[in-house]
């Protein structure tokens, strides 16, 4: 099977924990050619969708870990299958992006995640389509809601809606402390759509991200513990990840997840959950793979290409 990575530059990559690393060299593994290329090398070409796409051999190493052979002109629909793992921001490079994969699709190409899902599921709103399933949520840029919304919970966070690794989130107490500082830069005052949630006292037992690949849960989730004082449990912001087993309530909610969002074209999904609740559906470039895999013993990266064969119809 030849699979193409739509991904961020290679040579950038942290081999010790990233998940486009951990599902290439699986791939390798079982006799799999990979190939790479960057939101940037796309092309709509006389009614075809191309892209500067590199050959990449591994080397087994974790430092100067691949090979590239010079970029050429490639159809996309002549992969088995494309691989979406292009990191955020979502701005409108990244749409436009999903517009030439779309095109893509319909020359041929089976495109993973499906690039409309990924267009249709903000990772902060989607959570709106199952609110059976989360804590209090506003989404508004107007202040007089967010204030009311304060005012009514005492203790929220408010965050952007394009933000990623914990950035722009904070947290107001019962006291309101810089309450309206907040909003105001946020929603840049009141020019920008931001979302407010009740607080949820379990974050210090970890922000668990849950992986739900083909509809399916991975048994064990990642859960993102907040360092001192810090509020937010995102590696990128200093949590410590640790694999735990999913709960009960943690498989129900993936469960009942998992399949609605597979139907809609969502191969990998990572769900996030503060306690009871569900804070995120992250669908563009979901993580922690290797984390799970190192300190549970399940091969996430091996559900994922076993998955991906089947899909791709080479299983």
């Amino acid at each position: 099977m030849k699979i193409a990575f739509l991904a961020d530059p290679l040579a950038g990559f942290k081999t010790y924990k990233d998940s486009t690393f951990a599902m290439m060299r699986e791939a390798v593994r079982r006799g799999h050619s990979i190939h790479a290329f960057e939101q940037g090398d796309m092309a709509l070409d006389e009614g075809i969708v191309t892209a500067n796409v590199a050959d990449i051999t591994l080397t087994g190493q974790l430092e100067n870990w691949f090979v590239a052979a010079p970029k050429t002109a490639r159809r996309l629909a002549e992969f088995d299958a494309v691989l979406q793992r292009k990191d955020p921001p979502f701005d409108m490079e990244y749409v436009y992006a999903t517009y030439l994969l779309d095109l893509a699709q319909a020359q041929g190409a089976k495109v993973f995640n499906k690039p409309s899902a990924i267009r249709d599921h903000n990772e902060k709103l989607s959570i709106a389509q199952f609110s059976e399933y989360t804590s209090p949520t506003l989404v508004s840029p107007d202040s007089a809601r967010l204030r009311a919304f304060h005012a009514k919970h005492g203790d929220v966070i408010f965050k952007p809606l394009d933000g990623m690794g914990g950035a722009g989130i904070f947290r107001i107490k019962a006291d309101g402390m810089n309450l309206g500082s907040v909003i105001e830069t946020l929603t840049d005052n009141g020019r920008r759509t931001i979302m407010a949630q009740r607080y949820i006292p379990d974050i210090v037992k970890g922000d668990k991200r849950i992986l739900v690949i083909g509809g399916k849960p991975v048994p064990f989730a990642l859960a993102r513990i907040p360092q001192g004082d810090e509020i937010r449990g995102n590696l990128a912001a200093g949590g410590v990840g640790v694999a735990q087993p999913l709960t009960a309530r943690d498989r129900h909610i993936a469960e009942a997840l998992g399949p609605v969002l597979a139907a809609r074209g969502l191969l990998l999904v990572g769900l996030d959950v503060i306690g009871d609740f569900l804070t995120e559906v992250n669908v563009t470039s979901p993580t922690c793979f290797q984390e799970i895999t190192d300190q549970s013993g399940f091969d996430v990266a091996a559900m994922f290409i076993t998955e991906l064969e089947v899909q791709a119809g080479k299983k």
